[in-house]
Order: C-alpha cells, then structure tokens, then sequence
C-alpha cells in the first residue's frame, strides 16, 4: 500500500477512535450516576462506598465540628446561707456553746465570737429574712438579713460571706455588723389609671373569683376557650366580695361588652372572709370579650394556661 493511501486510512481511522474513547466516558459516567442512585436508595453507608469508587475526583464534604460553647455559671447568692448563720448565731450563748444553735453558727463560722446576751433579754428573734445581697467581689458577698422581734423591732445585719468558684460551699468570714435597713422605694405610677364601673365586667371578676377563692360553682365556665384554670383546693375562703375594679384599658369601662377579642387588663380589689376574719386583696386579672360576655384569660401569678400565657 502507498504511502498516501495509509496516511488516508490513518487520518480516517483517527476520528473513530476518539468517537469511541468519548462513547466509552459518557458510559461510564451513566453508570456511575446509576450505581450513585441505587446505593442513595440503600442507605448512606452504601453511598459512601459508592462515592468513594466513583471515578473521578469527587470531593466530600467534611462535617464541621461543632463549637465547643461554654456556658458560664451564674454566681451562686448566698443569702439563705447568711440568713441561716444570723438565725442560728441570735440564738446562741457563749456561756453555752454546746446547743445545737450555737453549734451550727460555729460550723458555719469557726471564726467568729458567740453572743453573750444578758439574762432575760430580748436576744432570740421571731423571724430572720435576707433583704440584700450584694456582690463585692469575685467569690466575696456582703448579705444584709433583718431580724424581727416580739416587740415589733426589726435589727438589720450585714454580713461577709465567701462563695467557691462553683457555688456549692459557703463560709462567713467575720462577725455580723449592724446596719441601717433598705430605704424604701418610690413607688411607680399603677398602669392600672381607668375607674370601672358596675356592670359586665365587675360581675364576671367577681363570680370568676368566688368560683376559684370559694368553691361558689364552677371555675371552667368563666375562662375564654383554650385556658385551663383549677379552683385553689381547699377553698381558703368563705365569702368574696369586689369593692373596686381597674383597668388599664377604657374598652372594660363601656357600658356595652365590646366586640369580641377585645382585651382588657384589669386589678380588682376584692374582701375575702373566713373563719379568721375579713382579709383584704388585690388580683390582677386579663379578660377577652366574645359573644357578648368577658371571659378570663389570665391570671396573674397564677396557674391559667392558654399556649404560654399568664
């Protein structure tokens, strides 16, 4: 054969062959997205492996790790544990340490001298409360606890207290000092400004609160639809009567139920007798209006439930 006629063939020849390289690719790659879709159908290990002898190059994704998060403990208030040392220390005699009063002062305070009150004197209080605390340093607290006397005297004491790092172990360092009390605060404009008139609303405040207070009826048909509310068990009192309601809305002072949905916020300020005489409260409630009557639909520092509400 001359050599123009192989250089023809080969020329010929040429574009078959690559014809047939890219045919051989575009199967192989057919069937690698197949055997990729069947082992996704067979689980994630399956397409680990599968991924793994795919050819080519294919990169995967590598999980990030996740962030260490480090929550830092709240500082743990010591005030039960001064207001416990106070209470156990105004009780106590150094002439006798070995009462369990005295003894518990000195284990909770190795350091610190006990009383010496004088015979017959005033010196074991009624009650003994944390008033304050306040924190000097890290681990270092100063908490002030009053104590009240028989004779209505109220004694106000600071006294140091060291916390550990974690909370969980509490020492007082010194003796207690006293100290003058809190002054009291100015007390903040009531939200609740609008005057209520008798009528609708005054009513249901007033069935719905003998119902929970008294055991009068049934609590379950003075709530808006989605709030649960149980009766306080046992009933702690008699009678209930409403001397004043308030609100911070003036749709609760219409004369007329409003439209339903509408909300109102209201204090009422009730007088509630048992065997033990007559006790006037306040009760902060939240009512709805729907189909001409106000329901409840909160109650304040109380258990009523509707989807988180209070």
């Amino acid at each position: 054969m001359s050599p123009g006629k192989q250089a023809s063939q080969s020329e010929a020849a040429a574009p078959m062959v690559a014809g047939a390289r890219l045919e051989a690719m575009r199967r192989r790659v057919r069937l690698s997205r197949v055997a990729v879709w069947t082992v996704i159908a067979a689980g994630p290990i399956a397409l680990a492996v599968a991924v793994a002898s795919t050819p080519g190059t294919v990169a995967a994704a590598t999980p990030a790790k996740p962030a260490a998060v480090r929550i830092a403990a709240a500082a743990a208030d010591p005030a039960g544990y001064a207001q416990l040392f106070v209470s156990a220390w105004l009780r106590s005699n150094a002439e006798d340490a070995t009462t369990v009063q005295a003894r518990l002062a000195q284990s909770m305070a190795p350091d610190v001298e006990l009383p010496d009150p004088a015979a017959g004197a005033q010196s074991k209080p009624q009650a003994v409360t944390a008033v304050r605390s306040a924190q000097r340093d890290t681990g270092a607290w100063s908490v002030t606890v009053a104590a009240q006397y028989a004779d209505g005297s109220v004694r106000y004491y600071a006294v140091p207290v060291t916390a550990d790092r974690s909370g969980t172990s509490f020492a007082v360092t010194g003796a207690p000092g006293v100290v003058g009390g809190p002054a009291r605060a100015e007390v903040p404009k009531s939200p609740y400004g609008v005057t209520v008139p008798d009528g609708d609303l005054p009513s249901a405040v007033g069935e719905f609160l003998s119902a929970y207070l008294t055991g009068a009826g049934e609590v379950d048909r003075y709530l808006a639809p989605g709030v649960t509310l149980s009766p306080v068990s046992p009933a702690p009192y008699t009678a209930l009567s409403v001397e004043q309601v308030l609100a911070v809305e003036e749709a609760a002072a219409a004369e007329k139920v409003p439209a339903d949905g509408t909300t109102a916020h209201v204090l009422a300020r009730v007088e509630a007798r048992d065997s033990g005489g007559r006790w006037p409260l306040a009760c902060e409630l939240t009512l709805r209006a729907r189909s001409g009557r106000w329901e409840l639909a909160a109650l304040q520092s109380g258990t009523a439930r509707d989807g988180g509400a209070r």
